[in-house]
């Protein structure tokens, strides 16, 4: 069980790299659009689109990535208190909606991009970026991975049920 958890874990890190890298893009991407508007009087249609699909690895991939580093927003005020297997059921209860919410939204999105893609969806605009299915495919992509974090936290909810004595996870080194 831990081997798969750490599997899952190692693909959303590194999956969170690429966003990492893209928020990275973005911004020198974002700083270069201002210099060529402002210092040249150019604004290339294409680079304002780049601008908004690189907005969809950062959301879609990144998601995954926080709730791997419990960096999402919770209220503990009272599940705090709770004794440890109390908190694995509450955990169990949670990881398990958050994997049948993300696979069945990766699911309706696999449809909506292969739309796309069957259409040969571009840009509407004259130097419009197209093959405009590649940032749509972040939509699976990123639901399917929010849904695999959540078989990871589903698994190790579960292992924290079936420990006979759990221990917080706070007072693990």
């Amino acid at each position: 069980m831990h081997a798969v958890i750490n599997r899952i874990e190692q693909l959303v890190e590194t999956l969170g790299g690429l966003a990492r890298g893209c928020v990275l893009v973005l911004v020198l991407l974002v700083s270069a659009n201002v210099l060529i508007r402002y210092g040249f009087s150019v604004s290339p249609v294409a680079l304002q689109e780049l601008e908004w699909f690189l907005i969809s690895p950062i959301a879609l991939l990144g998601i995954s990535y926080v709730l791997k580093h419990r960096a999402d927003v919770r209220v503990d005020f009272i599940y705090e208190k709770f004794q440890p297997r109390t908190q694995a059921a509450v955990d169990l209860f949670s990881a398990l909606s958050t994997c049948l919410i993300g696979l069945f939204l990766a699911w309706v999105c696999w449809h909506y991009m292969m739309q796309s893609y069957a259409i040969g969806e571009g840009s509407p605009d004259p130097g419009g970026l197209p093959h405009r299915y590649l940032v749509k495919a972040f939509l699976p992509l990123g639901f399917a991975l929010f849904g695999l974090q959540g078989i990871a936290d589903t698994l190790r909810a579960l292992k924290g049920l079936l420990t006979p004595n759990p221990v917080p996870e706070e007072a693990l080194p």
